[in-house]
């Protein structure tokens, strides 16, 4: 007797099941990273976002914080708000904040370990949840593996920022349980302020889910909720949510006026998607691994790159969820699944949990993956379930998908081809072909071990078997769509590549870049005018479609774009030594070779700080072409006819005959005449700049720094008017003389949301004394915490021991010594 319950104590390492998730997830994760760690030199190196963005990105805001850099930001696009635009990718990430304590040049090879403890993570607070609701915590133990494995994990380790939401996510369903079952008060705020901070838009995502959660939760028995209980409740989700307006508002108000976030949908696009490929690509992303971002296989011309589009569980795949739904009769968690099946086939209700934009993303996935994980762990610990249905009806849908495989296609010269429907037919049958070794897997421990203690070590062997083989081939799949000498190009170009060059430090200028990796002057910490970035400030929006430049995630101007150079002052271009194609921009020489690259200086190259003889309103501009508008900032300050009014008796407004010809000479002459108008002297920081010129006449003295409502000008001392200039940019009005002309920023909604999460604080710490005193008084009013019986009936089926645990505990009628 005694030796069957010590033989179940050791099915795993520790005692504690919290270390059991943890370490085993650990482990699990790093078998997966260390072998590309290993040979990338200690560096873990992907391709496209995550070199672009995820390792600069940590490079630069790790500077910017331990230098106290943390407002204005000159580093990122043509200068940025730093805490609007970073909270949505690190600032608040736990991971991203552990990093102040290394130096910067530790940063990136801290970036293969943090995904490790990031999936480690996932695994506990998944375990954390799940534990809940089954008889025996190994079962929670293997639904956490398959939640920190899942496909959406594995997806997005090219967005690693997303494995914070995955992580916190599942501990504020914890709170709410336990604020509803276990009486516990406070620690729901805490969660919401948690979630909130983490990332502003997956929270929005989990409110929705949770108010789901929320209304199917209470047809339970056990989740018994009254007027009193709700108020409570939704006293604390609003202090939750005050605890977090410190980054909630400045953020907010970073992106209110980011064209991306308002898009919506209309007429049939709120009902059916307009790709009907989309739909298997969902269905598809339930029974095998996901995808790599940017390479669709499955589906290719679904339009779904970048969207997130994977719920897959290792091993057990739907297997669990099938026997779960077939079985459960009214049951709250079945009602929730099916209800987020319907919400992602429904493009308004897929878009409500990202405040119905109309992108298509399945960035909340991992929500009902969490609810697929439960559904998984009770179709397992019921033992009476005929759990091979799950098998077959997994065998059956794999089976289905695989003719996909066989479809024919014809190639350029009308030649039928079979089994290359797919751009890359040898991952698609690898995928086959780790949905099937699931399968006979599953089979395995089906018949075999289901009635036994082995069944636990071996479905979590398998389970993390599964996902390293899963997980590896989509990272090695990925890493060979990235350049061939990445880590050359990351590492040694990039990296280590910011000590490399000899360039002119006297004052402030930008840089540009040709055919180079994106972002890869913010590994230098250069200012530079091409940024991959998708949250900026809106007047940079603006400024790129007035003159006829794309700029989505992305500003990348081609070259044709030359008085944009000038306008913004760029001094320096990049480009690789062996490009074919040299660049060609006006006024740009070359004149050497630095880091591997050639170095052309712009030799008409316009400071920071000029004027202008003419002002351009909409008479002039009108009749504009807008793809020449940057040729024309160069030789009128572009202003709105209010201010161009308002400002006509110092800079009148262009005459016809003084259009500028779209010449190579005009452009350059253009040049001049700014560079001759500019300031002698332009130094800056992140509190904002301050400029010294020296004006003939009163005049307005133009800027290239977004325009932004945080900004505050004074010249000579005195508050100035900010003028919207060149669309996107700013100048002020100085006098004629002497002038030192001073811009300060401060981050919109920074101080005022702090003083909300003041109050929040405030609030939370009166709401628990009240509470504690309440409860002090009333020694009735407290609630017995909820424990879970132990798994009695489920020992009887699984282990002798526990079937005579049972005997005895019937025959005595009492628990045996």
């Amino acid at each position: 007797m005694k030796q069957g319950l010590q033989a179940k104590r050791r099915i795993f390492i520790f005692k504690n099941d919290y270390w059991n998730i943890f370490v085993i997830s650990l482990i699990t994760a790093a078998v997966i990273f260390l072998p590309f760690m290993i040979y990338d030199h200690g560096y873990f190196l992907y391709y496209g976002d995550f070199n672009a963005q995820q390792i600069p990105f940590y490079l630069h805001a790790h500077d910017a914080v331990r230098n106290g850099n943390i407002f204005w930001d000159w580093g990122t696009d043509l200068g940025t708000n730093f805490i609007g635009s970073y909270t949505f990718y690190l600032l608040t990430s736990p991971f991203f904040l552990f990093t102040l304590l290394f130096p910067n040049n530790i940063v990136p090879l801290l970036m293969g370990p943090l995904l490790i403890v990031k999936f480690a993570c996932a695994g506990l607070t998944g375990f954390a949840f799940l534990k809940r609701f089954t008889k025996n915590n190994y079962y929670a133990i293997i639904g956490a593996l398959l939640y920190a494995f899942c496909g959406f994990n594995q997806f997005n380790i090219f967005f690693n920022h997303f494995h914070e939401a995955v992580i916190a996510f599942p501990l504020l369903l914890v709170a709410l349980e336990e604020f509803v079952i276990n009486g516990r008060r406070g620690c729901f705020a805490l969660a919401v302020g948690f979630c909130a901070v983490i990332n502003y838009f997956f929270f929005f995502g989990q409110v929705t889910f949770t108010v789901i959660y929320f209304v199917l939760r209470c047809f339970s028995p056990d989740f018994r909720m009254n007027i009193r209980k709700f108020l409570l409740l939704f006293f604390e989700a609003v202090v939750g949510v005050l605890l977090a307006c410190v980054i909630l508002l400045p953020s907010a108000l970073a992106i209110m006026d980011n064209p991306r976030t308002s898009t919506m949908h209309y007429g049939m696009d709120l009902l059916l998607y307009n790709n009907v490929q989309r739909y298997g690509l969902i269905l598809e992303s339930l029974f095998f691994p996901s995808d790599i971002p940017s390479r669709p296989n499955f589906f290719p011309d679904s339009n779904s790159k970048w969207s997130s589009v994977s719920a897959f569980l290792p091993l057990f795949s739907m297997s669990g969820v099938a026997v779960f739904c077939r079985y459960a009769k009214k049951h709250w968690l079945k009602r929730i699944l099916v209800i987020c099946g319907v919400m992602a086939l429904v493009p308004v209700l897929n878009s409500s949990f990202y405040a119905f934009n109309s992108s298509y993303y399945a960035r909340w996935f991992y929500m009902p993956v969490l609810m697929m994980c439960l559904a998984t762990c009770l179709a397992l610990q019921d033992v009476k379930l005929d759990f091979s249905f799950g098998i077959k009806f997994c065998s059956v849908m794999v089976a289905g998908f695989s003719l996909i495989g066989i479809l024919p296609t014809k190639d350029e010269e009308g030649h039928v081809k079979w089994f290359q429907f797919e751009p890359y037919p040898e991952r698609f049958w690898a995928y086959i072909l780790i949905a099937v070794l699931s399968i006979l897997l599953l089979w395995i421990l089906y018949y075999q071990a289901r009635h036994t203690v082995a069944f636990y070590r071996q479905a979590v062997a398998f389970v993390c078997l599964i996902s390293v083989v899963s997980t590896m081939l989509i990272i090695g799949t990925g890493k060979q769509h990235a350049s061939t000498n990445i880590y050359e190009l990351v590492v040694e170009q990039g990296i280590k590549g910011k000590d490399q060059f000899d360039l002119d430090q006297s004052g402030f200028y930008r840089v540009d870049e040709y055919e180079l990796l994106d972002n890869m002057p913010m590994y230098w910490d250069m200012s530079t005018i091409q940024c991959f970035h998708s949250i900026v400030p809106a007047s940079i929006m603006e400024f790129y479609e007035a003159i006829d430049v794309e700029r989505d995630v992305a500003s990348r101007p081609e070259l044709g774009s030359y008085g944009l150079r000038a306008l913004t002052s760029v001094k320096y271009l990049f480009c690789e030594t062996d490009e074919e194609e040299k660049p060609s921009l006006y006024g740009f020489e070359l004149t050497g070779v630095q880091n591997g690259l050639n170095v052309y200086e712009n030799q008409y190259f316009i400071p920071m700080g000029f004027t202008y003889d003419y002002a351009a309103d909409s008479s002039v501009t009108e009749d504009y072409l807008s793809s020449s508008m940057d040729k024309l900032m160069l030789k009128a300050l572009v202003l709105s006819d209010e201010d161009a009014q308002k400002h006509e008796d110092i800079l009148p407004v262009l005459p016809a005959n003084e259009m500028p010809e779209l010449t190579e000479e005009e452009y350059l002459k253009n040049c001049q005449e700014r560079a001759a108008s500019a300031g002698t002297k332009f130094t800056y920081d992140t509190h904002g700049f301050t400029s010294e010129i020296h004006l003939d006449r009163e005049n307005l003295v133009f800027y290239s720094v977004p325009y932004e409502s945080g900004w505050t000008a004074y010249v000579n001392g005195e508050p100035a008017e900010i003028v919207k200039a060149n669309v996107g940019f700013m100048a002020v009005r100085a006098p004629a003389g002497d002038n030192t002309i001073t811009f300060r920023y401060r981050t919109p909604g920074l101080y005022e949301g702090g003083a909300v999460t003041l109050i929040g604080a405030v609030l939370l710490a009166g709401y628990w004394l009240m509470i504690r005193r309440y409860r002090k008084r009333n020694p009735q009013a407290r609630v017995k915490p909820h424990r879970h019986r132990l798994p009695y009936a489920e020992q009887k089926e699984i282990t002798q021991a526990g079937a005579a645990y049972i005997n005895a505990v019937k025959s005595i009628g009492k628990i045996p010594k």
